[in-house]
């Protein structure tokens, strides 16, 4: 009687059977074990519940869970990618408007320069502005130094200002 094993060419394709299954099990065990962390609809209790049961019992707790929330484990999935997708489009438009603008600006101030519209000094400041961007240097310090210079004011003998 001769059986798989007697050939090399199906004994290798039984081999890589066995280890494709294994790869998509440990594959479908993370993905439910994932899935039960990111469910905020299960409580505490129930995600123990649920992670001991596809510890203790691997095999038959991950086809119950497929089975029971296997709909709902879709769309979190599908939830989750959308919130990503959208978080990386608004980073995306966030840096396309910031780069684009600032270099705009730019260019906009170095055209005002080489036609003497503006000194080189107001370019120099325009310029510090735009790469700090936007606000002026003496803005924030003007405000934190404000109470300090009328506390000075006051406590300075008179005609001294």
């Amino acid at each position: 009687m001769n059986l798989a094993y007697d050939f090399p060419l199906l004994s290798a394709f039984w081999t890589m059977l066995w280890l494709f299954l294994w790869v998509v099990w440990f594959v479908l065990l993370f993905r439910v074990v994932l899935d039960i962390f990111r469910d905020d609809g299960l409580s505490g209790w129930a995600k123990a519940g649920w992670l001991v049961f596809c510890v203790v019992l691997p095999f038959l707790g991950v086809l119950v869970y497929v089975v029971a929330r296997g709909e709902s484990m879709g769309r979190r999935e599908i939830a989750q990618a959308q919130k990503q997708q959208e978080a990386f489009n608004a980073y995306i438009r966030q840096a396309a408007r910031g780069g684009g603008s600032g270099v705009d600006e730019l260019a906009r101030l170095s055209d005002l320069r080489s036609r003497g519209d503006i000194t080189d000094e107001e370019f120099a400041r325009a310029k510090e502005m735009v790469l700090a961007g936007g606000a002026p240097e003496g803005r924030a310090t003007s405000v934190t130094s404000a109470p300090e210079t009328s506390a000075t004011s006051v406590s300075s003998p008179p005609g001294r200002h």
